[in-house]
């Protein structure tokens, strides 16, 4: 067990400050306990936090860990001029070239970056369409190296073949019999009838439910009247993706309103990455119509949710309904799609130490704002998940970082060559 000594515990859900030592039993179900009595004699190490703030650690609910080697590498020959050649010229051809030993560093170099910044439960869609059989496991055992839960799925999708769909399908199949996961789709425009309908129908079957991208880029919906004679979330609607408690739609950017009366009306979550939009130039996200499950991920990009919060909130000023509260609302909102769904992995023993030392006072009353211009991931000192200890004093515990990210580099050598 870990005790955390002299700290000021922020209560996650009601933001009440209490200054306390505090005892961290460890294990899925482990609990709380505060001002431990010292008469009760268990075997603890012992973490000072005098001065230091202690809450619950984060989570993200929507990232793509097969894209961690990426960073650096050469730039296309020809500039890609819209969304659809961004996925044709990078990432399409980066996640063919992706192998075995490529996955598992760009998983243990996504967990790593993810614990350091107080993440410790990821929500990842993976796709490697020439390493799809046992590609799930390696990310899963990768990201338990580090220590960090998840919840994966398999980008399934018609745009290689449908002999690699039916791999997807397989995989996600194979992996769900042993593990919790979630059906992953690419998006609608990638997806054809009978892929969609073996989708749901597996979801249906193992309790799961769908992760796709929607309505990204306004591509997708031209796309979608052109074949289908309907919107995206019409289709998927009437295919019966927005049944599931668990689906999650990435993005939903280019929503009329019509479906975005489908959404609030449905089971479904959806999933806000302001700084992959921004990047990929394909919108702002509105909230408008949308109803309250909305949850924040970064795409990809990076593993920071103190920065994607941050990014949300300042990009609404401009496109969106959202104040102080409602950032962190969508920041904290993972925890409750993760609870309401049963997925294990993110219970209260999960926790980030923050070194965090504030100009001014902090306090309940003005914690959102030291949380939008304040915090940040270098304030991130300790992070325990599921009452381990993985990051101490800024370095993980768990695993040689220095060792990973020497091999990883040699992988992504070896994967910008098989991109040319």
């Amino acid at each position: 067990m870990i005790l955390l000594k002299n700290g000021t515990w922020i209560d996650w859900q009601t933001l009440e400050f209490l200054k306390t030592d505090l005892l961290v039993e460890e294990g899925p179900d482990g609990k709380l306990f505060f001002s431990p009595d010292p008469a009760v004699k268990v075997k603890v190490r012992e973490i000072d936090c005098t001065g230091k703030l202690i809450t619950r650690s984060f989570a993200n609910g929507h990232h793509h860990a097969y894209s961690a080697l990426s960073r650096g590498m050469p730039a296309p020959r020809k500039k890609p001029e819209n969304f659809n050649e961004i996925l044709q010229s990078v990432w399409w051809n980066l996640d063919k070239a992706l192998d075995p030993e490529m996955i598992r560093l760009s998983g243990m170099v996504t967990a790593m970056a993810c614990a350091k910044n107080g993440v410790t439960f990821v929500i990842d869609h993976h796709a490697s369409p020439f390493a799809v059989d046992g590609s799930l496991e390696i990310l899963a055992q990768a990201f338990e190296e580090v220590g960090v839960s998840h919840l994966l799925c398999y980008e399934i999708s018609d745009r290689d073949g449908t002999e690699i769909a039916k791999k997807g399908l397989a995989e996600t199949a194979a992996y769900l019999q042993k593990r919790e996961g979630l059906v992953g789709l690419h998006a609608s425009f990638t997806v054809g009838p009978d892929t969609l309908k073996r989708a749901v129908n597996l979801a249906q079957k193992t309790n799961s439910g769908i992760h796709i991208h929607v309505a990204e880029d306004k591509s997708d919906e031209e796309d979608c009247l052109r074949k289908y004679k309907m919107r995206v979330v019409e289709r998927l609607a009437s295919e019966g993706v927005l049944q599931f408690s668990k689906t999650i739609l990435a993005h939903c950017l280019h929503l009329d309103d019509r479906e975005r009366g489908l959404v609030e009306g449905s089971w479904a979550w959806m999933v806000q990455n302001t700084e992959s939009n921004m990047n990929n130039s394909v919108g702002f996200f509105n909230s408008k119509g949308l109803g309250s499950r909305i949850m924040l991920g970064t795409d990809g990009m990076h593993s920071d949710m103190l920065r994607s919060a941050q990014s949300a909130f300042f990009a609404g000023h401009n496109f969106d309904n959202i104040d102080y509260s409602e950032t962190y609302r969508r920041f904290r909102n993972v925890h409750h799609y993760l609870s309401e769904n049963g997925f294990s992995g993110d219970g209260e023993n999960n926790l980030v130490v923050l070194d965090y030392q504030p100009p001014a006072p902090i306090a309940k009353d003005n914690f959102l704002s030291h949380f939008l211009f304040g915090f940040n991931s270098a304030d991130v000192c300790h992070v325990i998940a599921d009452g381990k200890l993985i990051v101490e004093n800024r370095k993980l515990t768990t695993v040689n970082e220095e060792k990973i990210l020497e091999a990883a580099r040699v992988q992504a050598l070896r994967l910008w060559r098989k991109m040319k």
